[in-house]
């Protein structure tokens, strides 16, 4: 599909254009909700879907420590953790096309039980090897199903009910961001890590069996049934395998902190570049108007927040002597106030303010993260962080949803695929690569090797020897990218859209 291959998006701009009828429930213009008689199976099904994602994410890292432990594989912990996003960026790719081609249903069916089978080939794993092709087949579907569901969503719902689904998404986190990491730590504890990993499968059979048939009554088959298939892009396909081994020597690159080390990082970069070139919306790199700037958003706010939120527990444990749990609670309140902010931005008065509510929310973001090393000095309470992280995933919040909401109003239905995997993509690369640089500065600046440190502060629950100064090489840039992301966030609007508000010259 064609979407997002190299266009002058500021000359062409592209109109909102709504789903076809046949794939727009039966409701009145403006009216119904996501839970009306039309919507309900659909959207309790697609948010089980988003919950069970969230458990996992926020179950399984507590058990992975122990896993790599038994299975003599901490060397190779940081692999199980890179192994899943690397294949799934080459999903998300995949699923873009599949989505445009035939509709969101096979690849949604295919992407849960690839993401159900790797849970448990991780879960059966006797070898770190296996343990980490688990968690490769498990990214893999894992980036089918994302881009899936925002195809669904492009096309089961009506525009105006689009904001409220992304606020029941971001809502849906807040009960695993609680809950995931204690029940985690109580199963692994009483029961073994491994029923971390084979007890999820058995919950995707009830998502599945809610949604599916509602997806094939609402969403299924091309966007336009009367118009030829599309062959499958084999350079696309090509970009995608560039773009997930680039960034998995990145990764590699970041994790080994030796001289030899800059060749699997050249390599990296040499494949991320022409690949992230083609993936993405003509015009991403330089902020053009409309849907590159919604796109490179994402990015910039996904991956200055999370490089920065990544390393608050470790300051706090190392530098101010919490607890590895008191510093983990500390940021749980961001869960709450995240679901609060995608909230404010569903509401249908704020819909005419949703550009300005964008540069609020990265306005808090950046103060957040700013804020956030103020703790090194010893005078500053600790509950300062915790304070400056709910405003700062208040902003998130407004930002993540909105920029789904927008890509999907800037997307004809046969480009929803593919567009909403180059959102994915700037989002999942964008927190590789950031969080590649925080860590070589932190490690430059007397921080250590981040692994190390963490594993140092978990054992001993107290200062180590990382200097305050790495931590602020983290955080301060962080801000001042999300801050950057500000001025992206006055780029929203195409050009179209602009010269309508600015009138008749």
């Amino acid at each position: 599909m064609s979407a997002l291959e190299p266009r002058d998006v500021d000359a062409d701009v592209v109109d909102a254009v709504a789903p076809p009828p046949a794939a727009v429930p039966s409701e009145s213009a403006g009216g119904g909700s996501v839970l009306d008689r039309g919507h309900r199976a659909l959207s309790i099904g697609i948010v089980s879907v988003v919950l069970l994602i969230a458990f996992e994410a926020t179950a399984v890292g507590t058990a992975m420590p122990v896993a790599a432990r038994e299975l003599d594989g901490v060397p190779l912990y940081a692999f199980a953790f890179s192994a899943y996003f690397t294949t799934s960026l080459f999903g998300m790719v995949l699923s873009g096309q599949w989505s445009d081609r035939s509709g969101p249903l096979g690849p949604l069916t295919v992407g849960m039980s690839c993401f159900a089978a790797g849970l448990l080939l991780s879960g059966t794993a006797g070898a770190m090897w296996l343990f980490i092709l688990g968690r490769a087949v498990q990214g893999l579907g894992g980036g089918l199903v994302i881009v899936a569901l925002y195809v669904v969503i492009s096309r089961a719902y009506e525009e105006h009910l689009r904001p409220a689904i992304m606020a029941a998404f971001a809502a849906s986190w807040v009960v695993p961001s609680v809950v995931g990491p204690l029940a985690s730590g109580t199963i692994t504890e009483q029961l073994g890590w491994r029923w971390v990993f084979v007890g999820i499968p058995a919950l995707v059979v009830f998502p599945l069996a809610l949604a599916l048939p509602a997806i094939r009554r609402t969403a299924s088959g091309p966007a336009d049934p009367e118009a030829p298939v599309m062959p499958w892009d084999r350079r696309r396909i090509r970009l995608a395998f560039a773009i997930s081994l680039g960034a998995a020597l990145l990764q590699y690159a970041g994790q080994e902190l030796r001289w030899l080390s800059l060749l699997p990082a050249a390599a990296g970069v040499a494949l991320l570049v022409p690949a992230v070139r083609g993936l993405l919306p003509r015009g991403t790199y330089r902020a053009a108007r409309g849907l590159p700037s919604v796109v490179l958003l994402r990015g910039v706010a996904a991956g200055s927040f999370i490089a920065a939120e990544s390393f608050v527990p470790l300051m706090l444990v190392t530098q101010r002597g919490l607890s590895p749990t008191l510093a983990g609670l500390s940021l749980a309140v961001g869960g709450l106030t995240w679901a609060l902010g995608s909230w404010v931005q569903s509401q249908p008065r704020t819909e005419p303010y949703r550009e300005r509510l964008v540069v609020l929310g990265m306005v808090l973001v950046a103060l957040a993260v700013a804020a956030a090393p103020s703790v090194l000095i010893q005078g500053v309470p600790v509950w300062v962080v915790a304070v400056a992280w709910a405003f700062g995933c208040f902003g998130m919040g407004m930002v993540i949803a909105s920029t789904s909401v927008l890509l999907l109003k800037l997307s004809a239905p046969e480009e929803a695929g593919a567009n909403s995997a180059a959102l994915q993509i700037s989002d999942g690369l964008s927190n590789v690569l950031l969080l590649a640089a925080g860590g070589a500065a932190f490690a430059a600046l007397g921080g250590g090797a981040v692994g190390h440190a963490v594993s140092e502060a978990g054992a001993a629950g107290a200062a180590t020897g990382s200097h305050p100064a790495a931590f602020a090489a983290v955080f301060l840039p962080m801000a001042g990218v999300a801050a950057l992301g500000g001025w992206v966030a006055t780029r929203l609007r195409d050009r179209k859209a602009v010269a309508a508000e600015s009138g008749p010259a």
